[in-house]
């Protein structure tokens, strides 16, 4: 019988893939810990909403301004060591925090701006490490591993992490982010593990890379930023899969920000679910993306890419009508549960499908341009949610997702088995 160890990081995906596993875990530990501490910082600082809601918008903020340079920057450096360097940036922002929590000098100026600092930090760790995995594994193992990584987030941001860090801020305000400084800068020590420091190759058909200079010797040149982040451009422009995996992610994610964006009264004016109520929601999401993980395995091996994907983005339908018309608490957290459970699988396969079709060179700018692309139509989204839920009530927005989500469905149904033949295409 197989270890636990063996169950989840096979040897033969190699030691590098270990160290990196370790690595996002234990940064996602950090990561749930902050998810539920800075937002009770700040309101402990201020009652303002625009305050509160400002902490808010800079978790995403930062990848709507940095989002691309950070895909360039990934495609011209050691990966490996950029998201070393950048969560090495993390620790020394929340070491920071801390000093000026300890000494009573922190304000909700201070707050924000770490809270930014931070998060941009964040979008060149997210960048750079959604590159590594590709080159640690072979394609036929990205889906394994791309489950490992998100089962880690899951459990350590999602479930574990919130309640810790709740219960750390209640015996003090800066214990939270002080644990949060040891998960980050453990994680730069297990990554740094890693035998390998990959360097992605540059085309020189696009003028950058190695060239040869007059001593003999190899050095790294690079065009402008801009440059790269055209070039990138280009690229998925002119590939009609990955262009149509992008787009549906963009609109799917306009059509889920919307309700969204107001199922805190959702969930408490409408179903009467209390704050207790509303938190439940949550904690069942993330049991049903635990149950996905356990069961992704066996999806991967029985049923094909295409057929998942439809049936994903089929039941996201589904869900959108049925919080439109249920009025019942319990029966929201069921909804909430079957949710949580093939989101994890949506989310999984539409990494790994990304991975295999996008050159090694451009994996940081692909997964820089789909990040802001998530983080746009969640912008999208919710402020449509607000303004259709303001005039039409709270139910709106959930029959608004459900109409452009079905519509969104008809139209790239077709499209979804040429994304998944171009996969297999692409492998050697």
């Amino acid at each position: 019988m197989p270890s636990l160890g063996e169950l989840i990081a096979p040897r033969r995906m190699g030691r590098d893939f270990r160290w990196l596993l370790a690595s996002s875990w234990t940064s996602n530990v950090g990561d749930g810990v902050a998810l539920a501490a800075a937002p009770l910082l700040i309101a402990s600082m201020t009652s303002s909403p625009i305050l509160v809601a400002a902490g808010a918008i800079l978790q995403f903020l930062p990848w709507l301004l940095f989002g691309l340079h950070a895909g360039a920057v990934a495609d011209r450096f050691d990966r490996r060591r950029l998201v070393m360097f950048a969560n090495g940036a993390r620790a020394v922002v929340l070491a920071g925090l801390c000093v000026f929590l300890v000494t009573g000098t922190a304000n909700i100026w201070i707050v924000l701006a770490v809270a930014f600092l931070y998060g941009t930090a964040e979008v060149f760790v997210d960048t750079a490490g959604s590159t590594l995995l590709p080159m640690l594994v072979e394609p036929g193992d990205l889906g394994l591993g791309n489950a490992r990584l998100q089962a880690g987030y899951l459990v350590a941001n999602q479930f574990a992490g919130p309640p810790l860090g709740a219960f750390l801020f209640a015996a003090g305000t800066a214990w939270p982010f002080l644990v949060e400084v040891l998960c980050v800068s453990f994680a730069v020590v297990l990554i740094s593990r890693m035998a390998r420091t990959p360097v992605p190759p540059r085309d020189p058909s696009t003028g950058s890379g190695t060239q040869s200079t007059g001593s003999g010797t190899q050095d790294r040149t690079h065009p402008p930023v801009h440059t790269d982040i055209a070039e990138g451009l280009r690229w998925l422009w002119r590939n009609p899969p990955v262009r149509m995996l992008v787009l549906i992610i963009l609109v799917f994610n306009v059509t889920w920000a919307a309700p969204w964006g107001v199922l805190v009264l959702y969930a408490t004016e409408h179903l009467h679910m209390g704050a207790v109520g509303f938190g439940a929601l949550t904690t069942a999401s993330a049991v049903g993306g635990l149950l996905a993980t356990a069961c992704f395995g066996w999806l991967e091996r029985h049923v094909s890419f295409a057929t998942l994907m439809r049936v994903v983005l089929s039941l996201e339908v589904l869900m959108h009508l049925s919080f439109a018309l249920t009025t019942t608490g319990w029966v929201a957290l069921v909804i909430m549960f079957f949710f949580g459970a093939y989101a994890f699988v949506w989310g999984t396969i539409s990494t790994t499908v990304r991975q295999r079709l996008v050159p090694a060179e451009l994996q940081g700018r692909v997964a820089s341009v789909n990040m802001v692309g998530v983080f746009g139509g969640m912008v999208i989204g919710q402020a449509l949610g607000g303004a259709i839920a303001q005039i039409w009530g709270l139910t709106a927005p959930w029959w608004f997702a459900f109409a452009g989500a079905a519509l969104t469905l008809l139209f790239v149904w077709k499209p979804i088995s040429q994304i998944v033949s171009a996969t297999q295409s692409n492998e050697p």
